[in-house]
């Protein structure tokens, strides 16, 4: 599949997953992706402190107003911006749009939200649902990818407005959540993207969230991103011993290369085999990732990620129904 085409089927794409398996990084890889095909993309970070401008090499944070992470460059770059979007500053602006301009930030910082998100169980979500409906409305950018929270919240992140629908009668939070409901349910307009580690306890999760989500949030899964794949073992077929024939290497350097080997070729199995479960298991197509040898993910790791899913994404059959 074309990547260009991958990048136009859905206006919104949230990338969920599971703490600690590299969301926030794919969801900078995708943005970085799909603006070498020309794309304009907006980043929205929903968690704070995220890692996605250190993702562009940049050192500050996001606030509500955007920031530019990478200039546009001709016909080839797109421009990639980023912005925070919090419970809190929703409900400002929400009030603000609703003719309360005045009395919206004493509102806010008096701790009204945390009374209201008491008494109307998922308000919180929909508003930050209901700005990002309404930049997608707006066309702020060919594509808006969201670094949406942890797989816990992030189902009823995105369960909450269906449930809102179900329990206000009217008025115009119900219309907002109604307005949420149909951005989900419409794969043309957004899809969610679930991120992974090819390891026991994450592939179980991916799973069991994925079915949740299509059950409950009614959205369109895309493609699963497997993060931190192990690539093929060549040339550790035979054994240090056996590579070593008729030469003079201390045993003790032999006897740790060989560990170093078994150990490598142990942890591509694992990987392997949770692969393969990921896929019996959940019929979607995969996006293979390979693990980058660092904990620092800058501009150069990031454009190596983003040749990844762009490779990937170019093994697809075009019929494959993706964002």
């Amino acid at each position: 599949m074309d990547v260009g085409i991958f990048c136009a089927q859905s206006h919104v794409l949230i990338v969920a997953g599971k703490g600690g398996v590299g969301k926030t990084t794919m969801a900078a890889a995708l943005a970085r992706m799909a603006s070498q095909t020309g794309r304009s993309v907006l980043i929205v970070e929903l968690e704070g402190k995220s890692g996605i401008t250190g993702a562009f090499g940049l050192d500050q944070d996001l606030g509500y107003e955007e920031m530019e992470l990478q200039p546009a460059h001709g016909p080839e770059q797109g421009a990639v911006r980023a912005r925070r979007i919090t419970p809190d500053d929703a409900l400002v602006e929400y009030l603000e749009d609703h003719g309360l301009r005045r009395v919206s930030k004493r509102l806010v910082s008096s701790g009204v939200v945390d009374v209201v998100s008491t008494a109307i169980p998922g308000i919180r979500d929909v508003l930050v649902l209901g700005k990002i409906k309404q930049l997608e409305r707006e066309e702020v950018a060919d594509l808006i990818v969201v670094d949406a929270p942890a797989t816990g919240h992030a189902i009823t992140f995105l369960t909450s407005a269906s449930g809102l629908v179900s329990a206000a009668r009217g008025g115009p939070l119900r219309t907002q959540a109604s307005d949420v409901v149909d951005l989900l349910a419409d794969p043309s307009r957004c899809r969610v993207m679930l991120v992974t580690l090819p390891e026991e306890m994450p592939v179980s999760e991916t799973v069991e969230s994925a079915f949740t989500l299509e059950d409950k949030a009614g959205v369109q899964l895309g493609p699963v991103i497997v993060n931190a794949t192990d690539p093929d073992p060549v040339g550790l077929e035979r054994s240090a011993q056996e590579a070593a024939v008729g030469l003079d290497i201390d045993p003790t350097f032999l006897a740790a290369l060989e560990e170093a080997r078994v150990f490598r070729l142990q942890r591509h199995a694992l990987s392997a085999s949770q692969i393969e479960r990921l896929a019996r298991d959940l019929p979607l197509p995969q996006l293979l990732v390979p693990r980058m040898e660092t904990e620092d993910i800058g501009l150069a790791e990031t454009d190596r990620l983003a040749a990844a899913l762009a490779h990937a994404i170019g093994q697809l059959a075009p019929e494959v129904p993706v964002p």
